[in-house]
């Protein structure tokens, strides 16, 4: 053999070698609903930056914020049929595949965060995570949204005769809708990319949403009262196609899910760290911001909320849910 020929032979090994390792690297398209200034979209950063370190460059991860691929709902379709790796929404678009997910909604489940992510990661939470798999998903953990304050154009809401007569968006949680008409408001299903609008242009004059949604969305720019009622705990699911995981190596597989944990361990960190000074920033931005809050008056008139649900779908998810918050 010629020594040019020998030559020839390596550069194409070589060659033949990158070709081999560019196309070993799988890109995960990762969409979520909320703007780059949130919380959820750092959690996204962590996680991508996280998994491309941990695999060496095999597993990297775009991300497409602020509903870029579609709304929550169609992120869900994306994700079962595979045209979206991974995606990240609240818990409440959920409850039409997975109805035992309403029970995290409902309203004063969870007095503490602590409580919440006791249940949220043990057997309550690992049960309802393995349904998921149903519907050709994987679940990866629950993130948080936080706790649900109510925000309108009236005045500060103190007590559940506030509530009454208000125009107030709601999202498709049964429990939330059962609630606000409850407290005699007018409740109207709206998109969280249609809200802003519509509370400019008088559509709906009061929303609920934690406090980095009502910041990283500027409602505060459309709304003059920030009332910290605290009224419902909002988990968010994060999970991907059951398919691309079950693709992956089982080494990237464990790599994926203890980056995920990480990934959700760091976001409900940085949600706890930042809430007090999001509330200041929307001060600042003219927001009259309430904390005299009745809790225990509103706790009693919501009752019906959770008998609602149980009479729909049996008491044995509360109850285990209950039990775990022991």
């Amino acid at each position: 053999m010629s020594l040019s020929f020998r030559h020839f032979s390596l550069a194409a090994i070589l060659a033949a070698g990158m070709v081999t390792t560019a196309y070993a690297q799988t890109t995960l398209r990762f969409a979520h609903p909320v703007p780059e200034s949130d919380p959820q979209h750092a959690m996204a950063t962590f996680f991508a930056e996280e998994l491309e370190k941990r695999t060496d460059g095999a597993l990297s991860v775009q991300i497409f914020p602020n509903g870029q691929l579609g709304n929550d709902a169609q992120m869900i379709d994306g994700a079962r049929s595979g045209i979206i790796d991974i995606t990240m929404v609240g818990t409440n678009n959920l409850t039409g595949l997975i109805p035992d997910v309403g029970a995290f909604e409902l309203p004063f489940m969870f007095p503490t965060r602590e409580t919440a992510y006791k249940v949220l990661d043990g057997e309550v939470g690992e049960s309802i995570s393995t349904q998921f798999e149903q519907h050709g998903l994987k679940s990866l953990g629950f993130p948080e949204n936080g706790y649900r304050n109510m925000t309108n154009n009236r005045g500060p809401i103190m007590t559940p005769e506030d509530v009454k007569g208000l125009q107030m968006r709601v999202n498709n949680s049964r429990a939330l809708n059962d609630m606000f008409a409850s407290l005699g408001a007018a409740p109207q299903q709206l998109p969280v990319a249609e809200l802003y609008t519509a509370l400019e242009t008088g559509v709906v004059d009061s929303q609920d949403h934690p406090i980095a949604v009502t910041l990283s969305f500027k409602f505060y720019e459309v709304q003059d009262y920030l009332s910290l009622t605290q009224h419902a705990y909002s988990a968010l699911a994060f999970f991907m196609n059951d398919n691309k995981f079950n693709s992956l190596s089982p080494e990237h597989q464990e790599i994926l899910l203890a980056t995920a944990k990480d990934a959700v361990d760091m976001q409900r960190e940085l949600s706890i760290a930042k809430e007090e000074e999001m509330i200041d920033a929307l001060r600042a931005a003219g927001m009259e911001v309430n904390d005299d809050v009745d809790g225990a008056a509103f706790q009693e008139a919501t009752k019906n909320v959770w008998t609602n649900f149980t009479d729909a779908n049996g008491d044995a998810v509360v109850n285990a849910i209950l039990e775990a918050s022991r």
